[in-house]
């Protein structure tokens, strides 16, 4: 299982190569967080926590810069990132999976110990109050209006500062993506609430579907608005709770929210479109497919990722990979051979394949099992 270490020239050509459709391994990548430092004690010297960090701009960008030096020196080790460090630190404002719901009046909880967090707050008693909400000019919303103002205490830290001997630059507050309109209305209403109203008060579920994507794309075309060419136009979204839906149930009741999504974003040169799902739904990915012209998935589990590619032909990307309990928990020649078992499931098939974790990095996953993901895929990832 050992290896050598790859170079970072010979890392940035497979990137090119795999971009060119011309791939000769496949590429490893981890996606993570500033969890993975704060909620990670062996990383965590300083005692950063996300929750006081949220409201302490010196904090956060510190912490933003923790996790940017651990993903170049550590995880840069077990993925095709770069270890050297950078010319300069890109950072960024992170607020976590709470944007959609607090923009919309959820209050954001800072519980000890975990992540920001919100709580459903539409009853049966006040749920259509919500419509009452001015969604015409999102950047005037007390929750964003509180986010670019800590924003620009973040930029005052930021004026002169070196870390590792580098300058930092804060890249743009610009909320541009969004967890999904059946998601979003989980938050804020209850999962159990909202799944119910679309069964029994469907006029009600569909006007809120169509509420927090109206939201949402104000709030996407706000930023770019803000920004200019500052920043991208957002071509991803994210869903989790499709999982819970049939395909009878999605296509009826949520695939035209998502069209709607896709349908008033502005045209962009190269741009793919790309679906974030976790959880059980790779049996929506045909329609999505289909429907909406998603051209990459970002899977979670449980996947067959050999099915998954015959479904969807040779020309889709799709990323995943062994499940984050099995990264965390297992032994090193378990995720080696789940690695290489997917691998060699015919997910490889036209070479548009991405192998990373299913999904997203928990804090304190063992170094050595990231060592044998990696090399599970140098082993087995390449292209003849």
């Amino acid at each position: 299982m050992p290896y050598t270490l790859v170079s970072d020239a010979d890392k940035e050509q497979l990137w090119n190569d795999y971009r060119a459709g011309k791939p000769t391994r496949v590429p490893v990548i981890l996606a993570t967080n500033p969890r993975v430092i704060c909620m990670n004690p062996a990383n965590n010297p300083n005692h950063l926590d996300a929750n006081v960090a949220a409201n302490d701009a010196k904090m956060h960008v510190q912490l933003c810069l923790e996790h940017q030096l651990y993903v170049r020196r550590v995880l840069g080790r077990y993925t095709d990132w770069p270890t050297d460090l950078p010319d300069h630190w890109d950072i960024g404002q992170t607020n976590y999976n709470v944007i959609d719901a607090a923009c919309l009046g959820a209050e954001v909880d800072y519980s000890p110990g975990q992540l920001p967090d919100t709580r459903p707050f539409l009853t049966d008693d006040n749920k259509w109050d919500i419509f009452k909400l001015d969604i015409s000019d999102p950047l005037q919303c007390d929750y964003l209006r509180d986010r670019m103002s800590f924003w620009k205490e973040m930029e005052k830290v930021c004026e002169g500062l070196t870390f590792e001997g580098r300058p930092v630059k804060l890249g743009p507050l610009a909320l541009m993506g969004t967890d999904g309109p059946l998601t979003v209305c989980c938050n804020i209403r209850g999962a159990t609430e909202f799944l119910t109203d679309l069964m029994v008060d469907p006029e009600y579920a569909d006007k809120l579907l169509e509420f927090v994507t109206s939201a949402a794309i104000n709030r996407r075309e706000a930023f770019k608005r803000y920004w200019g060419d500052k920043v991208g136009s957002g071509y991803w979204i994210a869903d989790d709770s499709c999982a819970m839906l049939s395909v009878e149930m999605y296509r009826d009741r949520i695939l035209r929210h998502h069209q709607h999504w896709f349908n008033t974003l502005p045209p962009q040169k190269d741009a793919i479109r790309l679906m974030h799902l976790c959880g059980d739904s790779t049996r929506h990915f045909v329609t999505m497919r289909d429907e909406l012209e998603i051209r990459a998935f970002d899977t979670g589990f449980p996947v067959n990722h050999g099915d998954l590619r015959k479904q969807l032909g040779p020309e889709i990307e799709i990323q995943g990979g062994p499940e984050v309990a099995l990264l965390l928990s297992g032994t090193p020649d378990a995720v080696y051979r789940r690695a290489t078992d997917i691998l060699r499931s015919g997910v490889m098939e036209g070479g548009k394949f991405i192998l990373r974790e299913g999904n997203n990095l928990p804090p304190c996953v063992p170094d050595v099992n990231l060592e044998a993901l990696y090399a599970a895929c140098l082993d087995n990832g390449r292209y003849a």
